[in-house]
């Protein structure tokens, strides 16, 4: 269109055709690109927030030590094991003295047996039954009429020897309990009332069957 037909219909009121917008070109390779660069949160240049290799902050990533493990697991797991050792110490130490005990209890009786040698008085031809409580039960020694009365005056004494048991004097009764005293099945206190001894009377019969 001429110069002068464009100017024509401008005159008249017409306006100029609007010229098509150009759309950016994209970059060429080695030119910089005009758009701005995004920030991702964790790269360098985002404000300093989620640096490579960094810790994570806040509750979630406190007191973790070698491995992911948290310090209150492994003071948990120390707690547990210094238990463990404190509970198999104290059991070795029962053990230990439970043999120490026993065998204390055996050197006693050997002890024992050595004093009581030779030193027993029971009467094969006995027929007086002399009962006495030990060891929960009800036990008997046959006995004389002349030990009966020394045994109940507390001239005489019953030791537990190997299931036996021995009419021997109070002097040897006195070694006996200082040597082993759970062998003494019986120390009468003459001094004591008639009802802390009711087996006393040889009246006084107990059943075969209550005798242990």
């Amino acid at each position: 269109m001429s110069d002068s037909l464009r100017d024509q219909l401008l005159g008249l009121g017409f306006k100029p055709a609007p010229k098509p917008e150009r759309k950016p070109q994209a970059g060429k390779p080695g030119q910089p690109s005009n758009k701005p660069h995004a920030r991702h949160p964790g790269k360098p240049g985002a404000g300093g927030k989620g640096k490579p290799g960094g810790r994570p902050h806040g509750p979630a990533g406190q007191g973790q030590g070698k491995g992911g493990k948290r310090e209150g697991d492994i003071d948990l797991a120390k707690a547990y094991a210094i238990r463990a050792q404190k509970e198999k110490d104290e059991r070795i130490e029962a053990e230990r003295q439970k043999q120490e005990e026993a065998r204390l209890r055996r050197e006693a009786k050997a002890r024992l047996e050595t004093l009581l040698k030779d030193q027993a008085l029971n009467d094969a031809g006995a027929e007086i039954a002399r009962h006495f409580p030990y060891g929960g039960k009800i036990k008997r020694i046959y006995v004389n009429e002349a030990q009966l009365k020394a045994l109940n005056a507390g001239e005489l004494g019953v030791v537990q020897l190997n299931g036996r048991y021995l009419l021997v004097t109070a002097d040897v009764l006195a070694q006996a309990e200082a040597t082993f005293a759970p062998s003494i099945a019986l120390k009468v206190d003459p001094d004591a009332p008639a009802e802390d001894d009711p087996y006393a009377d040889p009246q006084f019969q107990v059943p075969d069957d209550l005798v242990w």
